[in-house]
């Protein structure tokens, strides 16, 4: 099983992840990540958001900015909202943004 590179914990860099945070397109799946609990979901979950280009390259962003974990498996990856490490290396931030993010993307 090969895997993608993801940041370390101490490699979380705020800019980065303020960038990321930037799109509506990744900040709406960030926010349906953390709607489900936090568990790990499929690209087709969130084709409401995009085409599958589209959210390609999204996930890419969201996983190099060390927001979410994405793990291939088969032929599908899983995604998952890397809510421990954000909430250890910027404390209450997660929270903030998920609590005050538009419900729907523009």
């Amino acid at each position: 099983m090969s895997t993608l590179p993801h940041p370390r914990l101490d490699e979380l860099d705020l800019a980065q992840v303020l960038a990321a945070l930037g799109d509506e397109t990744r900040l709406a799946i960030v926010g349906t990540l953390a709607a489900n609990d936090d568990d790990a979901m499929t690209c087709s979950q969130f084709l409401h958001l995009g085409s599958k280009t589209g959210l390609s390259y999204h996930l890419a962003k969201l996983r190099e900015a060390g927001l979410v974990n994405v793990q291939p498996e088969g032929t599908k990856r899983l995604i998952s909202l890397r809510r421990a490490d954000l909430d250890e290396r910027f404390p209450g931030f997660l929270a903030s943004i998920i609590a005050c993010r538009p419900k729907k993307p523009a």
